[in-house]
Formats: C-alpha cells, structure tokens, sequence
C-alpha cells in the first residue's frame, strides 16, 4: 500500500522508495525516513494536502504526491 493511503493513526514500515524521484529520496533518506524504518501517519490538512508523519522521533510534512510514491506494510500498533 501507499504511504499516502494510511489513515491518521496508522502505522506502517516503509517497504520501498524505489519510485521516488532521486533528489527527494536523498533529502528524505537524510532525514531518516529509510526501507524497514516504521513510520506513523498524524494528520491530514483540512484540504487533503500535505500529511504530517512521524518517523524515528520526528514529525515530517510530505506532499500527497510524495508520499503516493512511497510503498509501505501496514500493521497494527
């Protein structure tokens, strides 16, 4: 599934970034959001765009796009 298809609550690991264009995978990967890294869905803005996720401690806005690009493995926590 899709980073941008978690609801707010849900957690999931971040199976690939293989479709991620390269200059945001990079900016990305420095921030720590990497493959086998759980990440956690916080909130939607009110018009749908961008999500706040938390990743390794650290709250990141990403843009829907964005994260429609990243494959996750949703679970229960």
């Amino acid at each position: 599934m899709k980073l941008s298809e978690l609801k707010p609550g849900a957690f999931g690991k971040i199976v690939s970034m293989a479709h991620v264009p390269a200059i945001s995978r990079k900016k990305l990967m420095a921030m720590g959001v990497l493959p086998d890294t759980e990440i956690s869905v916080i909130r939607v803005a009110p018009m749908g765009d961008p999500i706040q996720v938390r990743v390794r401690g650290c709250d990141i806005a990403l843009r829907m796009n964005l994260a429609a690009n990243i494959e996750v493995a949703a679970h229960a926590e």
